[in-house]
C-alpha cells in the first residue's frame, strides 16, 4: 500500500486550499493522535484532543465560483494514513443510498479501541442530477483532471452494485460496515472522530427541487408559512416531470476552498467563511431488512443507529455515542462536510470528500462506560459541551413513516438532556428543567432529512 503523498503538486494544492500555516499543522498533528483510549467511567467527560490543523482544516443547473486549484490530493491509498487501519470507498463495498443493515457483511473489523482512517467520498458532483461524471462536472469549474479523486470517478462509472433511482435512493456514497470486536446488542459504540482532513480543495452545495427548507409540495404548492412565489429553487424551473434528472434544473453551487475558507461568488461579490470539517453521516446498523434497498435502509433519514444526523459539532475532538444493535456494531460513515449551518436550509452543506481517522470503543452496559442515555438514544459530546439529541422519527421508516414536525425532535432533545443531567449529574429533574431554560442552547440540526433533528449544548464548564 502506497502511504506517500503522491507528487509535490498536491502538497501545493493542499497548501493554497488550507494556508500553510494550517496545512503544516494538519500535517503535523494528523500523525500524532495521542488520545486515550478505551471507555472508562469519566468517558462522558473527556472526550479526545486533537491537532488543532485537522479541525481547521453541472450539467446540473450551477452557480457560484468556477474559481478552483488544479491537481490531487489524497487520493486513495495516498498519503498519512494515521490509523491502525484504513478503508477507502470502491464501487464494491460502498453503498450508495441505502446504509448497511443488521445482516450486512463488513468490509472490515477491528478490535474495541483501535483506530481505523476511512476515505469518505462525497455524492456531490457524482450525482445523476449533476452527470454522474465528476471529470466533467468539475471540469467545469477549472478543475483539471487530475485534481479529481479518483475514487469518485471509479464509483461514478462503475457502481454496480445496486440499482440507481435518483428520484427514490438517498444520495450518499456509504462506506463500511466496520465490524468492532465484541460489541453486541444493548452496547454502545463510542467513536471518537479524531481527524477529518479535506481530500480536495473544494465542495459543492446543492439545493434540488422538492426538498430543502423552502421545497415545493405536491400541488404544486408552497409549503405552510410561505407562497409559491417564495419557494426554492424557484417552481417555475421545476423540470421533473421530464424524468431525466439532469434536466430538472436543480442548483449546484461550487464551492473552492482558499487559505482555509470556503469561498463563493454572487456576480462581482465574494463571500468566504470558515471551514468546519465533519462527517455528516456516522452510524451503527440500525434496520433489520434484509435487501440491500428497502426503503427503511434508505440513507437519508437518521435513526437510532444514528446515521445521518447531520449535527456540525461532531468534528475532530467530539465524541459520538450510539446504541449496538447487531453483533460488531456495524459502523459506517458517509455525508463528508466541510462545513454546514446549524439547519442545513437548502439541503446540503459544503460537500466535500474527507480523510476521517476514528477510534472505536465497545462500552458494556452498566459498566459506566457511556452515559446511560447512550444505550437507547444517540448522544454527543466535545471538549465544551454535552450533546443530547432529538429526533422526530427515531425508528425511521419501519416505526411507521415519516414526520418531520420539529416539536416532537425539540421535545425529545429536552427529555434527553433531563435525563442526562438527572442519571449522570445527579440533578434533581426540576432544577435541570429550570437550568436548561436557563443557561443550555438548543439548535436545530437539520430540517432536510425527512427526519428532522433538534441537539442541545450543556456547557461543561458549568459543572466544573
Amino acid at each position: 500500500m502506497n502511504r506517500m503523498l503522491m507528487g509535490r503538486e498536491a502538497a501545493e494544492v493542499l497548501t493554497k486550499g488550507l494556508g500553510r500555516r494550517k496545512f503544516l499543522s494538519a500535517a503535523a498533528g494528523i500523525g500524532a493522535l495521542a488520545v486515550a483510549t478505551g471507555c472508562s467511567a469519566n468517558a462522558a467527560q473527556t472526550p479526545p484532543t486533537v491537532p488543532s490543523g485537522s479541525s481547521a482544516a453541472g450539467t446540473a443547473g450551477t452557480a457560484g465560483a468556477s474559481k478552483a486549484v488544479p491537481g490531487s490530493i489524497l487520493q486513495p491509498n495516498t498519503g498519512d494514513i494515521p490509523g491502525d487501519h484504513y478503508l477507502a470507498s470502491t464501487p464494491d463495498d460502498v453503498l450508495w443510498g441505502y446504509v448497511p443493515t443488521v445482516h450486512a457483511t463488513p468490509v472490515a473489523q477491528i478490535k474495541s479501541g483501535q483506530t481505523i482512517t476511512i476515505d469518505a467520498l462525497s455524492h456531490e458532483g457524482i450525482l445523476e442530477d449533476q452527470g454522474r461524471d465528476p471529470l466533467t462536472f468539475f471540469g467545469s469549474h477549472g478543475v483539471e483532471k487530475n485534481g479529481v479523486l479518483q475514487d469518485a470517478v471509479d464509483i461514478a462509472a462503475g457502481y454496480n452494485r445496486t440499482p440507481r433511482n435518483f428520484d427514490a435512493d438517498g444520495p450518499h456514497v456509504v462506506t463500511g460496515p466496520v465490524a468492532v470486536e465484541g460489541a453486541e446488542p444493548g452496547d454502545v459504540l463510542k467513536i471518537e472522530t479524531l481527524a477529518a482532513v479535506p481530500r480536495v480543495p473544494y465542495g459543492v452545495v446543492s439545493s434540488r427541487h422538492g426538498k430543502g427548507s423552502l421545497a415545493l409540495q405536491k400541488g404544486p404548492a408552497a409549503p405552510d408559512g410561505i407562497t409559491l412565489e417564495e419557494v426554492m429553487p424557484p417552481a417555475a424551473t421545476d423540470n421533473r416531470a421530464s424524468g431525466i434528472p439532469s434536466d430538472y434544473h436543480n442548483v449546484s453551487v461550487f464551492t473552492a476552498i482558499e487559505d482555509g475558507k470556503g469561498v463563493m461568488t454572487s456576480g462581482d461579490m465574494s463571500v468566504r467563511f470558515p471551514l468546519r470539517p465533519f462527517m455528516g453521516m456516522m452510524g451503527v446498523a440500525f434496520a433489520e431488512s434484509s435487501g440491500l434497498t428497502d426503503p427503511d435502509a434508505n440513507s437519508v433519514p437518521p435513526t437510532l443507529g444514528g446515521g445521518n444526523i447531520d449535527i456540525r459539532h461532531l468534528g475532530p475532538g467530539s465524541t459520538f455515542y450510539l446504541p449496538v444493535k447487531a453483533d460488531g456494531a456495524l459502523f459506517y460513515v458517509g455525508d463528508p462536510h466541510m462545513g454546514m449551518g446549524d439547519g442545513e436550509v437548502a439541503l446540503t452543506a459544503m460537500e466535500g470528500s474527507l480523510r476521517g481517522t476514528f477510534r472505536l470503543t465497545v462500552c458494556k452496559p452498566g459498566a459506566g462506560d457511556a452515559p446511560k442515555l447512550a444505550h437507547r438514544y444517540p448522544f454527543g459530546e466535545t471538549p465544551e459541551a454535552w450533546i443530547p439529541i432529538g429526533l422526530s422519527d427515531p425508528d425511521g421508516l419501519a416505526g411507521g413513516g415519516v414526520s418531520g414536525d420539529l416539536n416532537v425532535a425539540m421535545r425529545r432533545a429536552v427529555v434527553n438532556a433531563l435525563d442526562f443531567l438527572e442519571q449522570e449529574k445527579g440533578m434533581d429533574r426540576a432544577v435541570a428543567y429550570a437550568y436548561l431554560s436557563a443557561a443550555a442552547d438548543f439548535a436545530v440540526s437539520q430540517v432536510v432529512d425527512r427526519t428532522v433533528g433538534v441537539h442541545g449544548l450543556i456547557r461543561k464548564a458549568d459543572f466544573s
